[in-house]
């Protein structure tokens, strides 16, 4: 079996650059508590759609962008984007058969899971006070998945990216 060339992998990369930017845009002072986890959305997106090319070595690799970008912990949201990936990789076939409202409720879990883990590192490092408000970013996440999913499925099938 010959191996099948990959085409317009650019996409992919600039769509997670984009969401790297977006990460990091500049938003007023009563929504930066429930930024959206733009990173782990697009990662997501991509680990279902592609799982033979992005995986957790590319989650980690932009996990570690991501904390220079942010100045935390170094290793901190490259573990935490790990564990998305693993746990959206275990659930890879699940949730391409779910319908878009199932994958948004499974969505809004691994990201709370991830959100408790980040929460927890930050308490041990001594960042950040634990409050419930971390449940924020990944309800909002859950919720923007569908336009994200319509979106990079649109980018997808336009570029052939396979």
């Amino acid at each position: 079996m010959a191996l099948a060339r990959a085409r317009n992998g650019w996409v992919v990369w600039a769509t997670l650059i984009l969401a790297l930017l977006l990460g990091v845009a500049p938003v007023p002072q009563f929504m930066e508590i429930g930024r959206p986890l733009w990173l782990a959305l697009f990662l997501s997106f991509w680990v279902l759609a592609l799982p033979h090319r992005i995986g957790m070595i590319s989650a980690w690799c932009l996990g570690l962008v991501e904390d220079v970008l942010f100045g935390s912990l170094l290793g901190q949201n490259a573990l935490i984007l790990t564990l998305i990936t693993f746990l959206v990789l275990s659930l890879h076939r699940r949730l391409q058969m779910f319908p878009m409202w199932q994958q948004s409720l499974v969505l809004l879990v691994v990201f709370g899971i991830a959100q408790l883990v980040q929460l927890w590192l930050n308490a041990l490092a001594g960042n950040r006070p634990p409050t419930l408000a971390f449940v924020l970013p990944a309800l909002i996440s859950a919720l923007l998945w569908p336009w994200v999913f319509a979106i990079l499925r649109a980018l997808q099938q336009r570029f052939s990216v396979h």
